[in-house]
């Protein structure tokens, strides 16, 4: 098993894989606003996976319904790699990861590009000092709401009863749809989204293993 500065090292390598780093605030990545045109080979709607981790969602998102493109954006290359392994395993040419911040976003895809969005088990950032770092933080939805097609769903999955209800409250004051919402996904199963049982983070099945309860909320922004 290669170490992780040789993972880090390679990940650049593979086919799979992109990464901006750019701490201009005026630069915009290369794809930006052509990734169904320049990075996938068929032109499909895309779905973005934030802080994707080894990439558990987005393969199984991939493998659930092949008939759309996937992203996956995390900082944190080595452990992307075994994603972006995985992926060419399967042999799932509709998958990319790309390295860069999330706050990143607006610069890395233009307006409506992306056409849905999934935020498993970030996190909650539970401190007040750090509640602009929250991914369901007004400021995150304004970033979002650029790069969002107008009736594109984002998923928020979580272990964190307080990044539940403190998602809730941001989303109804500030007038956004609420298409659905679970405290508990084991008590109160949605059968219209497969991917909420069947594809589970590495940290889900430790949190199901303690027995914490799963979270979920299906949400659309106000445009």
């Amino acid at each position: 098993m290669p170490s992780k500065q040789e993972k880090f090292s390679d990940f650049k390598t593979l086919s799979n894989t992109l990464e901006f780093m750019s701490y201009d605030s005026e630069c915009t990545f290369e794809f930006r606003g052509c990734w169904n045109s320049q990075v996938f080979l068929k032109p499909q709607p895309i779905t973005l996976e934030l802080g994707c981790g080894r990439g558990e969602y987005t393969l199984g998102l991939a493998l659930l319904n092949p008939s759309r493109n996937y992203i996956g954006i995390d900082l944190k290359s080595n452990r992307m790699w075994t994603g972006a392994q995985q992926a060419t395993q399967l042999k799932l040419p509709q998958v990319r990861f790309l390295r860069s911040r999330i706050d990143y976003i607006d610069r890395i895809f233009s307006n409506s590009e992306v056409d849905e969005l999934w935020i498993p088990f970030p996190d909650p950032q539970p401190q007040k000092t750090r509640s602009r770092k929250r991914l369901t933080h007004p400021l995150f939805l304004e970033k979002y709401k650029r790069i969002l097609s107008p009736e594109a769903k984002l998923h928020l999955k979580t272990d964190s009863a307080f990044l539940y209800h403190y998602t809730l409250e941001v989303l109804h004051s500030q007038g956004h749809t609420v298409c659905c919402h679970t405290p508990d996904i084991a008590l109160s199963p949605l059968p219209e989204q497969p991917a909420l049982t069947t594809v589970k983070t590495y940290y889900e099945q430790l949190f199901q293993k303690k027995g914490a309860a799963i979270t979920y909320i299906q949400f659309q922004l106000r445009h």
